[in-house]
């Protein structure tokens, strides 16, 4: 079983930054996948940034080169920076785990936080 537990969501300017962090109990690095995703509302929730348990990183088109993941030594958590928000990264972000290499889908994971909300405005 592994739990999840995200901090760090809060209202910021576009172009401002915030810091996301998923800490964990359960999670093995090298053994579980790990990741944000992100619902926005009237939308699905969609993968941002993942860590899979190969040791592999991905991020979605719309983030990638602005947002950055990253683990603390004990690899018990997962934070996600988050800079040069703009209005279409408003929403609330879940951290999410699952067992094994997997895609970052939301589909794909089955355990996940209760979520961290970010707001942007103009």
């Amino acid at each position: 079983q592994v739990q999840l537990v995200e901090s760090g969501g809060g209202s910021v300017q576009a172009g401002g930054s915030l810091r996301l962090s998923c800490t964990t109990s359960g999670y093995i690095y090298g053994k579980h996948s790990i990741g944000w995703f992100r619902q926005s509302p009237g939308k699905e929730r969609a993968g941002v940034a993942c860590l899979d348990s190969l040791g592999r990183t991905f991020y979605s088109l719309s983030v990638k080169g602005r947002f950055t993941l990253s683990q603390n030594n004990d690899r018990n958590t997962l934070d996600l920076q988050v800079d040069w928000l703009n209005s279409d990264d408003a929403g609330t972000y879940y951290c999410a785990a699952t067992w094994g290499p997997e895609p970052c889908d939301a589909a794909h994971f089955n355990y996940w936080g209760r979520g961290t909300q970010v707001t942007v405005s103009s």
